[in-house]
């Protein structure tokens, strides 16, 4: 069962990732080097945590590039 389990959680965590690479390429992003996007991630992660205003502001601009597709 525990096997069954493990299997269950990778293959959500590989959906996840496939996922997570699906924004990339729809934001246009797909040619950047790898380097670039980390950084610019992280970068985010930091501003995220001291600014509540950034977070709902691109927040919308998501939303409103998602449309009728998701969240």
């Amino acid at each position: 069962m525990s096997k069954t389990i493990s299997s269950d959680a990778r293959k959500k965590d590989t959906r996840d990732k496939i996922e997570l690479g699906g924004l990339i390429v729809k934001a246009g992003l797909r040619f950047e080097k790898r380097a670039l996007l980390l950084g610019a991630l992280i970068d985010l992660q930091m501003r995220l945590k001291s600014d509540d205003s950034e977070r709902s502001r691109l927040t919308a601009i998501g939303a409103e590039a998602f449309g009728d597709e998701g969240e």
